[in-house]
């Protein structure tokens, strides 16, 4: 689960100790306690380095993984964040902004969007990879593509001058490495969303970055997009991890900007399916989504952002045309060399352990334990 280059690497996270969750740095082959110095990861962001703030030895990395995996999914390592407002932005690749218009022409139905996909890429496709949204080129488009009826509210934030920047999930709702990941139990067209996200402070500097599944449900979202919220918004639905590599010791925003994530989906029923979202095919850059997100907002507790996928599964897994969903028990493996490995198994949001702790418990354990 740990970044290919772990010795250089200096990780922030969050762990489930006997005291209650606390925030933790990964560096030089041992695990810190920090919560002293930041009693929360939105603290220790706000600091002007935080990756040398002083901690308590706890182990090592060898010994952190064997916790890890001895331990009930989700129960040591947890998601990463705490107060930041988990905030996303949507259709930033060519690829998934046809994707959203074909939800949107088939209205949710899984059965029609072959057709679709196979002339909106004959008349669309090469042409929306080839612009900068906002320019003058993507304005041409833009008005080429109204005058044959084909414009959608999707193109519009893909090649536009603003992007869609949504709220995700709430605060401390998030999962982690190991958690289960759920969708609608009434969802009949779902997938993962394997991306990388950004973690920035209070002041909406990006402190560094780690990987994320934004699950989605393209059933209701193709419906109608004013049920993004039920789409996107559910119990177990955002997972955040391992932990957030840090922009220090050689890593840094550039290496964001070439990062290759690589997806593995694996079933009870035998199925596979693989993906590759390269964020060098990025239609905004990492910069440009983090000041729109910033935009005139405060988020006195930080923010994340997810940078949306290349990644669209049409791979059929049951009927041919029908293309791919999710079954229970698919185990979900993000991975991207420079930052780790987010592994989670799907199941429902109904039957995901339900999200107790919030910001009154952390609160209350917190100054329970004397770090307020």
């Amino acid at each position: 689960m740990l970044p290919v280059d772990l010795d250089d690497a200096i990780l922030a996270g969050r762990l489930q100790l006997e005291a209650g969750p606390t925030p933790v740095l990964v560096r030089g082959g041992e695990v810190f306690d920090v919560s002293r110095s930041a009693a929360t990861v939105s603290d220790l962001l706000d600091f002007s380095d935080p990756a040398s703030v002083d901690g308590e030895r706890l182990f090592s990395t060898d010994e952190m993984t064997a916790r890890v995996v001895a331990s009930e999914p989700g129960a040591f390592l947890l998601s990463p964040v705490d107060l930041q407002v988990v905030k996303a932005a949507g259709v930033t690749f060519a690829v998934s902004a046809v994707e959203r218009v074909i939800e949107e022409r088939a209205r949710g139905d899984s059965d029609k969007a072959a057709g679709i996909r196979a002339m909106l890429e004959e008349r669309i496709g090469g042409g929306i990879r080839a612009v900068v949204p906002g320019s003058d080129e993507a304005m041409r488009l833009k008005a080429a593509l109204l005058e044959e009826g084909m414009w959608s509210q999707y193109l519009e934030v893909a090649i536009g001058p603003d992007a869609e920047i949504f709220t995700k999930s709430s605060v401390l709702s998030t999962v982690g490495w190991g958690g289960e990941i759920g969708v609608r139990s009434d969802s009949t067209w779902n997938n993962p969303e394997p991306e990388v996200v950004l973690i920035a402070d209070s002041q909406g500097r990006a402190k560094g970055a780690t990987l994320g599944n934004d699950v989605n449900l393209r059933d209701f979202e193709g419906r109608s997009a004013l049920l993004l919220s039920k789409a996107k918004d559910n119990n177990a639905s955002c997972a955040i991890g391992p932990f957030i590599r840090l922009f220090a010791g050689g890593f840094s925003m550039d290496d964001v900007r070439g990062a290759e994530v690589e997806l593995v989906v694996e079933g009870r029923d035998n199925f596979r399916l693989e993906g590759r979202s390269e964020m060098r095919q990025i239609s905004r850059d990492p910069e440009e989504l983090l000041r729109q997100a910033m935009s005139e907002h405060h988020f006195p507790d930080g923010f994340t952002l997810f940078l949306g996928t290349l990644f669209a599964p049409v791979q059929d897994r049951d009927e041919p045309g029908r293309g791919f969903t999710h079954k229970e028990g698919d185990v979900v493996r993000i991975a991207a060399s420079r930052i780790g490995v987010l592994q989670n198994k799907v199941t429902t949001s109904k039957a995901a352990p339900p999200w107790t702790f919030g910001v009154r418990a952390l609160m209350r354990n917190l100054a329970a334990r004397g770090l307020l």
